[in-house]
């Protein structure tokens, strides 16, 4: 059997490639990737804490709507209390369903990320001139709404096709969340130009571990501080990405929020809190464009 190759970047061991700090000599760069995601009633995907219903699924619909209607807002109180920037990958059908949202979005100086028009739906799924318009249309929302479009993407459902990071990069993206398969950010190839990926860890994503994987939100709390504890131990070593993946009716429930609280704190209040780089993907990807070449996989240096 003849295996097939993606094409998009190259086996590069991480203990061979060459050491650089983020901003101010920091070893740790750490976000907060926040899913705002809004569906379809009666149709389509979801995300489901319990079996799926026969359609229309009042039950796991409306358990998702409390995500935007009172999740994200505690989410955002934890996070103004502790003075944590988030990045937030949101469906741009958020801008007519909860505008209140994105303002609030706009208003704490948060990044917004691309990720598509609605989750009830994943653009892999389409031809190639068909998810060209899905990404498009969302792209034209944010520009309407913020003035400019997006820098990165997460597709729904980290959907892709064999197209998608020519058709992002065509589109005028820098940098996609996709592809989790590193600790530190690799440029990959399309048919134009390059595009950075950014780590997303799934690991360590609030929805496939309590509701695919069945970990309890205890059993979260303690993954994510162990991921956390040896990720810094690591990056004494080299600079790494740590991303924490959230969704609003996952995390946003009382019980899991005062996880992610614990969570929080424990980061904050490490002992080498110095060497921690509170940030954005956005900012990750200015840095790491502008470091000499050679120094990240797939730079052509």
């Amino acid at each position: 059997m003849e295996l097939k190759q993606h094409g998009r970047y190259d086996y590069s061991p991480i203990i061979e490639r060459p050491d650089y700090d983020w901003p101010d000599g920091k070893r740790l760069a750490f976000y907060i990737g926040m899913n705002i995601e809004h569906f379809s009633f009666g149709e389509g995907l979801g995300h489901t804490p319990t079996n799926p219903g026969v359609q229309p699924d009042v039950r796991n619909f409306a358990w998702r709507d409390y995500g935007l209607r009172v999740g994200i807002w505690r989410v955002f109180e934890l996070l103004e209390e502790l003075g944590l920037p988030a990045c937030h990958l949101m469906n741009t059908s958020i801008y007519d369903y909860a505008p209140q949202i994105p303002a609030r979005i706009r208003e704490r100086g948060d990044e917004f990320v691309g990720h598509g028009i609605t989750n009830s739906e994943q653009q892999g799924d389409y031809p190639e001139d068909e998810e060209r318009a899905l990404i498009n249309n969302a792209t034209e929302a944010f520009r309407k709404y913020e003035g400019n479009g997006p820098g990165g993407w997460m597709g729904p459902w980290i959907s892709e096709s064999d197209y998608t990071p020519d058709l992002l990069q065509e589109a005028g993206y820098r940098f996609i969340m996709d592809w989790s398969c590193d600790d530190q950010p690799t440029w990959m190839r399309t048919r134009n130009g390059r595009l950075l990926m950014i780590p997303y860890h799934i690991e360590i994503n609030d929805s496939p571990a309590q509701l695919s994987r069945r970990h309890t939100a205890s059993q979260f709390t303690e993954m994510v501080c162990g991921h956390f504890d040896e990720q810094m131990r690591q990056s004494q070593k080299q600079p790494l990405v740590f991303s924490l993946a959230l969704h609003t009716f996952v995390v946003g429930q009382p019980y899991r929020l005062a996880g992610l609280r614990d969570i929080l704190n424990h980061i904050v209040n490490h002992k080498d809190a110095d060497r921690i780089w509170y940030t954005k993907p956005g900012a990750i990807y200015d840095h790491v464009a502008a470091l000499p070449p050679g120094t990240v996989p797939g730079d052509g240096g």
